[in-house]
């Protein structure tokens, strides 16, 4: 933003106690170590606390209970990380070119005049773009697609038919909506391919990764919820559920007719079998396999700690000796039973 913003208009917009000089202008934001004259850095971590006596930057964003431990103009605010994303993206407004329709476009349903439609790309027959919605280069949206006021779509991504997609939708480059699912039924020694019938239908404020892929359902649709967010290189399977509000790492992968409960979160390659389903407020480690249905919220870690090879040839050799030992110690339990029967 050219001049930056006075730190009192910025609490004007945003909320947050202000200490010290609301004149001051910043422009950018940046990290404690990093920030320097004109900009704003954020304090969220005690850990980092010390740093906050070093920034050079020209304002902070501090939560109450260090709001006495620098001297610097600062906005206080139970969130600063939260409030700190509102900051940046004040000063860093997004610009997305013209209004209107590129020549080389393939447009064939009407839309507002508030779209925008980029460089060759293609809008089928009976789709519904809402006001102010955004397709960059190369887009496709199949035919009687709907997508909601205020989306974004980055370049390449495509929207296969029928799918439908909320409002405030950003969608990153290369993601797929609505690709068939991996539905193949066995003929003796060949695959019968499954027609995919289903759709993908996607909440408001989602955002999904790039190169990420969501398949259509094979009869019933796959559902996305409101204000779910996805990481890059996501797999959702056919007639997934996810609720509202779950947040998924890169690199998650989710089989078919899962169903994954509200305010979830799924750490970087977490692997989510089909069948199953996650109740709401359940955090996932990444790299972790859910194999069976979770039924009570919680944290759960599903992997062994890393080790050197040699440890880790050794530690799989006692798990698999383990089965045998639960049977030994079976057996000895009924014989110490039976032995207390006969005395």
């Amino acid at each position: 933003m050219s001049g930056g913003l006075r730190l009192d208009e910025i609490v004007a917009r945003l909320g947050g106690e202000l200490h010290g000089d609301g004149s001051l202008l910043v422009s950018q934001v940046g990290s404690l170590l990093s920030a320097g004259e004109g900009q704003i850095a954020f304090l969220v971590s005690p850990k980092y606390r010390e740093q906050l006596q070093r920034t050079r930057a020209t304002a902070v964003i501090v939560p109450p209970q260090f709001a006495e431990d620098t001297a610097l103009s600062r906005i206080v605010h139970p969130n600063p990380y939260a409030y700190y994303a509102r900051v940046v993206a004040l000063l860093n407004p997004a610009v997305h070119g013209p209004r209107g329709v590129h020549p080389s476009a393939v447009v064939n349903s009407p839309l507002p005049a508030s779209a925008r439609v980029g460089a060759n790309a293609v809008v089928g027959e009976g789709v519904t773009i809402g006001e102010n919605v955004i397709l960059y280069p190369g887009c496709v949206v199949g035919d009687h697609v709907s997508i909601g006021d205020d989306s974004l779509l980055y370049a390449n991504v495509v929207v296969y038919p029928n799918c439908i997609v909320g409002k405030r939708a950003i969608i990153h480059a290369g993601a797929i909506i609505g690709a068939d699912g991996f539905g193949f039924a066995r003929d003796g020694a060949h695959w019968i391919k499954i027609p995919q019938i289903g759709r993908v239908r996607i909440g408001d404020d989602v955002e999904i990764g790039a190169n990420t892929s969501i398949d259509r359902g094979a009869l019933d649709d796959t559902v996305i919820g409101d204000g779910v967010k996805l990481d890059n290189q996501i797999q959702v399977a056919h007639n997934v559920q996810v609720g509202e509000n779950t947040a998924m790492a890169g690199c998650v992968g989710i089989a078919g007719s899962a169903r994954i409960g509200r305010r979830c979160t799924i750490g970087g390659a977490g692997m989510i079998s089909g069948h199953l389903e996650i109740v709401d407020d359940v955090h996932v480690s990444a790299g972790s396999l859910v194999a069976k249905s979770i039924s009570r919220a919680g944290a759960y870690t599903g992997f062994f700690p890393i080790a050197t090879h040699q440890e880790w040839l050794h530690n799989a050799a006692q798990i698999r000796r383990l089965a045998k030992l639960a049977e030994r110690v079976a057996e000895l339990e009924k014989s110490l039973e039976t032995m207390g029967k006969k005395s």
